[in-house]
């Protein structure tokens, strides 16, 4: 089964509310928006649920962790901690198509489809295999972030279709991610299908921009 980390609701509910800086990977503008209220009273119900159903499996996550000599930030350290990791991140992703946000104590990387799958195709294009590498390269270094890959699709055909594809794809992302020396404990792999759209789905261009694999960098942080 494919489930959102309990790690990842948590720090959804804390970053509530907060402006979200976006720099286009292709003018190196910065950007700013806010969240919506939908998807904050979202974010925050995910939250909560996440607590009330997901303790077993915390305790587990943690132990293996633990088990894998991950340890967390102190609360104090992670706004300096995710600064350093953005920075090098956008560094590394320059002109390379991946656009890099942060929100709050999260950084999340888009990854256009177009430029990361064929059509229709859930394996990653070699070329962007090396880009995945860029990114690992950081992620290797700041090992107490954790890291969630989803995949998302367009409205194009089947719902259920689009589900597998959004699941094989994310999966891919993942296991180059893995192969590149990441602790397979630090990931989290869903594919969330047409169910969350960035864009409209009516227009080549919105249906363009909802086929993506996001990956939502999160600190371990203590407590």
């Amino acid at each position: 089964m494919y489930t959102r980390s309990t790690l990842s609701c948590l720090v959804a509910g804390l970053i509530a509310l907060q402006a979200c800086t976006t720099v286009d990977p292709y003018t190196r503008e910065e950007k700013t928006s806010k969240a919506t209220t939908g998807a904050v009273i979202g974010a925050v119900a995910g939250a909560v649920l996440g607590i009330a159903t997901s303790k077993d499996k915390k305790k587990r996550k943690e132990r293996a962790l633990k088990g894998a000599g991950i340890g967390a930030i102190a609360g104090g350290g992670v706004g300096y901690y995710m600064d350093v990791q953005e920075a090098k991140l956008r560094q590394r992703l320059e002109n390379t198509g991946v656009s890099v946000t942060r929100n709050g104590d999260n950084i999340i990387l888009n990854l256009p489809g177009n430029i990361t799958f064929e059509v229709d195709k859930s394996d990653v294009k070699p070329d962007f295999v090396e880009i995945l590498g860029s990114v690992s390269l950081v992620l290797n270094e700041y090992k107490s972030t954790m890291i969630e890959v989803a995949g998302h699709t367009d409205s194009s055909g089947s719902e259920s279709y689009n589900q597998l594809l959004s699941q094989q794809r994310a999966h891919s992302v993942s296991n180059i991610l893995a192969r590149k020396g990441i602790d397979a404990v630090r990931i989290d792999t869903v594919g969330y299908g047409e169910s969350r759209p960035t864009a409209s789905n009516a227009t080549p261009a919105g249906r363009r921009q909802n086929r993506r694999v996001e990956l939502t960098l999160l600190p371990y942080v203590e407590g």
